[in-house]
């Protein structure tokens, strides 16, 4: 049964989403963003299905490492099954456990293996994704048409530096055990957010955004990196917050930028809920022989 306090959290993270869904909706206008969805080319549109789910099945491979350091060696697809049960539970059931707490409670209930190193495991497979959301934001960000571009380039050169080796440090501090696959893990993400940049670039493309993709698409990473913060449901309001304001600044139209975030949303809601299937029908987890 759910704590109250965890149903005071998902009740508090249901009225911020739908709060700043309200808001950008007073800001915008609806039928501005529906005529720039009814120009979606499906061509376009399955391309970035189709980038998407590359996304999340390289994302699961990543994860298998790290448990394979914590001596846990997945058959990668048993490891995809709960992978995708763990998005569902992250997009769709906000109210119970989610999608890595799960994954955690599994690893733990299945396998001999210290609640801690789960943990961290788990936090070091997401902190991994947003580093590399971190470092294309920086590249994209040399690309923007503004007036200060070249120091902003240098800036961004140095940050990215400077974040590899701050989270080599930690692992090497913190995580020792995992820092045999440290480069493995990163080249991992690097392909998950690059596929996912190629996700955003192609609903750019099939709703026939054919000036600023930069600017779009550096909005896409910043609004990924946000929404991670857990003050909303699977990210629903502060994605899109992210992206109403940073079209603003970015001198983009609002209404088009909008449109971007919604049939993103509804290509990851299409997706997680493939994970239905195992909600009903547990994965069972087998090991490699």
């Amino acid at each position: 049964m759910t704590k109250p306090n965890k149903k005071l959290i998902t009740a508090l993270k249901f009225i911020i989403s739908g709060l700043l869904i309200y808001f950008i909706f007073t800001k915008i206008s609806l039928e501005e963003v529906l005529q720039t969805l009814k120009k979606t080319q499906p061509l376009f549109l399955f391309l970035a299905l189709v980038f998407f789910i590359a996304s999340k099945v390289v994302a699961s491979f990543r994860v298998n490492l790290y448990f394979g350091q914590l001596h846990i060696f997945l058959t990668q697809w048993s490891n995809l099954k709960l992978y995708v049960l763990g998005m569902f539970y992250n997009l769709f059931l906000p109210g119970g456990i989610g999608g890595d707490a799960y994954k955690g409670y599994v690893i733990k209930k299945e396998f001999d293996v210290p609640t801690k190193k789960i943990v961290s495991a788990l936090v070091l497979d997401r902190l991994s994704g947003l580093l590399l959301l971190f470092i294309y934001a920086c590249i994209l960000v040399s690309f923007l048409n503004l007036k200060i571009v070249f120091p902003i380039a240098y800036l961004a050169a140095t940050l990215i530096i400077l974040s590899i080796i701050l989270f080599w440090a930690i692992h090497q501090k913190f995580f020792r055990y995992v820092v045999p696959i440290f480069w493995k893990t990163f080249g991992y993400s690097a392909l998950v957010q690059l596929f996912q940049l190629a996700s955003a670039y192609f609903i750019l493309k099939a709703l026939q955004i054919e000036f600023d993709t930069s600017a779009y698409l550096f909005i896409f990473l910043v609004s990924s990196i946000v929404s991670v913060i857990p003050l909303t449901i699977g990210g629903i309001g502060s994605r899109e917050l992210t992206f109403f304001y940073g079209a603003t600044l970015l001198h983009l139209d609002e209404n088009t930028s909008i449109g971007v975030s919604m049939v993103f949303f509804l290509i990851t809601a299409l997706v997680s809920f493939v994970g239905v299937f195992y909600h009903f029908k547990k994965p069972k987890l087998e090991l490699k022989q």
